[in-house]
């Protein structure tokens, strides 16, 4: 019968080293799968003029989406048509506020004047917060005032916002609500991504709290901030929401305009925006 004879102890070593090296370099070969979720690729083409059909109003939104370059619009020429920015101007106005102090925070008090005016909600003393979500005039006409004409025509040409037109001195408190002050849609879009970009002229600690103040609606899965809008002074009205949406590590901004028949269309601004939104799959 033929011997059992022992495998040498150096070959023992050698193959172990072997098989655990292998078995590392086959591990190590396994690309590691990224956990990060890509922002989703829109349809090509989307109605976006459905929306304002079925509520029976006339306007146009332009929506841009900040990952894949792309615009998707509904009534284009109207996109590059300059309106009055009425409230929409309390983006730009809160900004100019906050970093030059006159309103020091986000909690400090305005005194109400006592002069009632349209809407009840306006007639009370009131932060710069309660204000941008109540859109009260009196409060934004104060800052405006305090800012003064020189500053605040200075921030303008700075940020080149709309036609770069604020008016005489005279007209301090009221530019953005009867001219000369204008923005067409595509601008305001334009304005928007430079703000979310960080890129304008402000303080670090001004730019977050105004976005922070521009939050609309938050949830797990999305931030929606935004402003309203409504021109008066023009016939029809002009109505605005403006804004952009944080969701899927992705940005989309905003522009709609409306003609408003009455107060009932003031709710059809934010509609029509959500109902485009939700036909691009978003919301």
């Amino acid at each position: 019968m033929p011997q059992n004879r022992r495998m040498p102890l150096a070959v023992i070593i050698t193959i172990g080293i072997l098989v655990v090296f292998f078995s590392i370099s086959s591990f190590q070969a396994i690309p590691a799968q990224s956990q990060e979720v890509q922002p989703p690729i829109l349809a090509a083409s989307v109605d976006l003029g459905s929306s304002f059909k079925q509520m029976g109003v006339k306007g146009s939104i332009l929506i841009y989406d900040r990952h894949n370059k792309k615009f998707y619009e509904h009534n284009p020429s109207r996109n590059s048509q300059a309106f009055f920015p009425a409230s929409t101007f309390k983006i730009f106005n809160s900004l100019v506020a906050l970093e030059t102090g006159v309103i020091p925070n986000d909690v400090a008090v305005l005194t109400w004047d006592g002069i009632q005016r349209q809407f009840p909600i306006w007639n009370q003393d009131t932060n710069i917060r309660q204000a941008f979500k109540n859109s009260t005039v009196w409060f934004y006409q104060v800052l405006a005032r305090r800012v003064g004409y020189q500053r605040m025509n200075q921030f303008i040409q700075q940020v080149g916002y709309g036609n770069h037109q604020i008016g005489t001195p005279e007209q301090i408190d009221r530019f953005w609500l009867e001219g000369p002050l204008q923005i067409t849609p595509r601008q305001q879009i334009e304005f928007l991504q430079r703000l979310q970009s960080q890129e304008l002229l402000f303080s670090q600690r001004t730019l977050d709290l105004v976005q922070d103040i521009m939050v609309y609606e938050s949830t797990p899965d999305y931030i929606l901030r935004g402003k309203t809008g409504w021109v008066t002074s023009l016939t029809p009205n002009i109505g605005w929401f403006v804004g952009y949406l944080e969701q899927r590590n992705n940005v989309y901004f905003f522009a709609t305009n409306i003609d408003m028949r009455n107060e009932n269309d003031a709710s059809a601004r934010i509609e029509i925006t959500r109902r485009s939104l939700k036909a691009l799959g978003l919301l």
